[in-house]
C-alpha cells in the first residue's frame, strides 16, 4: 500500500466547439498536453481509465471506447477500464486510478476524459443526452412539471425579456427547480446568483483555455437571454467538447520524474446521491465531510475550491453544503466577495463550468488541471497567492432531485 499518491502531470485541451475533430483526436490531443507537461514514455504506464458519456448516444460507440481513443497513441495491451458517471466521470476515473496506486497495484497511471457534446445538425439528439442522466422512467413528467412551475414564477417576479433559442438540457430545469426552492426557503436573489455568474466571466476572461473569455457585469448576467427562472444563459453552462488528461503516481513511481512537479492527492472519495426518503444527508454534505476527514483538514484550510456549477445555484449550493457558510447564506457570501480572486476563499479561479466549460466526461479533471497549475504557482493574472491547498467538487446526473454521483478531490501543494 502506498502512503502517499500524486497527480504527476495533467494536461487539457481548451474547451469549446470542434465539430471538425473526433474523440480520439481531443483524447491524442488532451494525451500530449500531458506529456508536454511531464516527459513520459508512454510504454511506462501501467493501466488507464477512460472517461466519456456520450460517444455511444451519438455516434455508436457503445463499447471499447477507451481501448478505441487509446489504441491509435500507441497505448494497447494495457488495462483499459471504461468509466461512465454522468457529469462526474472524469473525477471517478481519476478517483480509481487513485485507489489502484494507493493500493499498491500500480506506480503510474494515467486517467482521461473526453468529450463531444456539440452536434448542432441533431440538437434533439443532444438534449436527449443529457436527460439520460435522471431517471427515465419519471424525468419527462418532472421536467415538464418544473417547466410549467418556472413559467409561473417568472411571471409572479415580472420577468421580461426573449428566451433562449434551440432548446437546453433538462438538468437546467432541475436546477432551476433547485434555485427557486432556495429562494422561497431563504430569500436568496436571482441577483445574488447573478453575481456569481458575473464572477466566474472575470475570472474566465483570464484563463485560455477557457470556453468564454469575456468579462460580464451583473446587469448583463441578468439581462442575458431566459433559460429557466431564475436562470439566465450566462448563469449556465455551456455546451463544448474537449479533453483532459491526469498521470497518477505512487512515491515510488515519483523518483523516476526528478524534474516533474506534483502535486499530492490528500483525499480522492466518491459517493452516490438519494432519493428524497433515503434519510441520508445531502451528498455534498456527506462527502465533503468525509473527504475533510481523510484529508484530516476543514473547511477553514482550503485555500481555493473548483465546484460543479453547471449552474450559477450549483455554485451557490456548494458554498454551503461543502460547509463554507451557513445552510441559506449563500447568496450573501457570493456578495461579499469571499469567492473572488482576491478573496479570502476564491472559487472555480477557471471561469468554473459557466465559463470554462462543461464537456460531460472530461470536466472533472478540467477542475483538477486548475487546481495543480494554481498550486504549482503557474496560474498567471488569475494566481491565487499563497495558495496550498485546493479542493475539488464534481458532481454527475440527478437521483431524485440531488446528484446521483459525486467525487471531491484535495490536493496539496508538495
Amino acid at each position: 500500500m502506498n502512503d502517499d499518491v500524486y497527480i504527476l502531470g495533467i494536461g487539457m485541451i481548451r474547451f469549446k466547439k470542434y465539430p471538425e475533430k473526433s474523440i480520439k483526436q481531443l483524447t491524442a490531443e488532451a494525451v500530449q498536453a500531458l506529456r508536454d507537461d511531464v516527459q513520459v514514455d508512454l510504454k511506462d504506464i501501467e493501466a488507464a481509465w477512460f472517461s466519456n458519456s456520450g460517444w455511444g448516444m451519438s455516434q455508436g460507440q457503445h463499447c471499447i471506447r477507451g481501448q478505441v481513443a487509446l489504441a491509435t497513441l500507441g497505448l494497447q495491451g494495457l488495462p483499459v477500464t471504461n468509466v461512465e458517471n454522468a457529469c462526474a466521470g472524469a473525477s471517478t476515473a481519476v478517483h480509481a486510478a487513485w485507489t489502484a496506486v494507493k493500493a499498491g497495484v500500480y506506480d503510474l497511471v494515467l486517467a482521461v476524459g473526453a468529450e463531444k457534446v456539440w452536434f448542432p445538425e441533431d440538437k434533439q439528439k443532444m438534449f436527449e443526452g443529457f436527460a439520460s442522466g435522471a431517471d427515465v422512467e419519471f424525468v419527462h413528467g418532472m421536467i415538464a412539471a418544473f417547466k410549467a412551475d418556472a413559467a409561473k414564477k417568472a411571471k409572479e417576479a415580472k420577468e421580461g425579456g426573449k428566451e433562449k433559442e434551440g432548446g437546453h438540457s433538462a438538468f437546467m430545469d432541475i436546477y432551476a427547480m433547485g434555485a427557486r426552492i432556495h429562494m422561497k426557503t431563504y430569500g436568496t436573489t436571482q441577483r445574488q446568483l447573478a453575481v456569481i455568474a458575473a464572477k466566474n466571466h472575470t475570472h474566465g476572461s483570464m484563463n485560455p483555455m477557457a470556453q468564454y473569455q469575456m468579462d460580464m457585469t451583473v446587469d448583463e448576467v441578468l439581462e442575458d437571454l431566459k433559460v429557466a427562472y431564475p436562470l439566465t444563459r450566462a448563469m449556465c453552462a455551456p455546451i463544448g467538447d474537449g479533453a483532459a488528461a491526469a498521470l497518477i503516481c505512487s512515491e515510488r513511481g515519483l523518483k523516476k520524474f526528478l524534474q516533474a512537479r506534483p502535486v499530492r492527492i490528500r483525499a480522492s472519495v466518491l459517493a452516490s446521491g438519494s432519493l428524497p426518503d433515503s434519510g441520508l444527508e445531502g451528498i455534498g454534505k456527506r462527502l465533503s465531510r468525509r473527504a475533510y476527514d481523510v484529508a484530516a483538514l476543514g473547511p477553514g484550510d482550503i485555500d481555493l475550491v473548483e465546484v460543479h456549477d453547471a449552474t450559477a445555484f450549483g455554485e451557490l449550493l456548494q458554498y454551503e453544503e461543502l460547509g463554507f457558510c451557513p445552510a441559506g447564506e449563500g447568496g450573501p457570501f457570493a456578495e461579499s466577495g469571499a469567492t473572488k480572486i482576491g478573496g479570502s476563499l476564491p472559487v472555480n479561479t477557471s471561469g468554473g463550468l459557466e465559463c470554462r466549460g462543461h464537456p460531460i466526461g472530461a470536466s472533472g479533471i478540467a477542475q483538477l488541471y486548475e487546481l495543480t497549475i494554481q498550486l504549482r504557482g503557474d496560474a498567471g493574472a488569475r494566481q491565487v497567492e499563497g495558495a496550498k491547498i485546493g479542493m475539488a467538487e464534481n458532481g454527475g446526473g440527478f437521483i431524485g432531485i440531488g446528484e446521483a454521483a459525486m467525487c471531491v478531490h484535495i490536493l496539496e501543494k508538495v
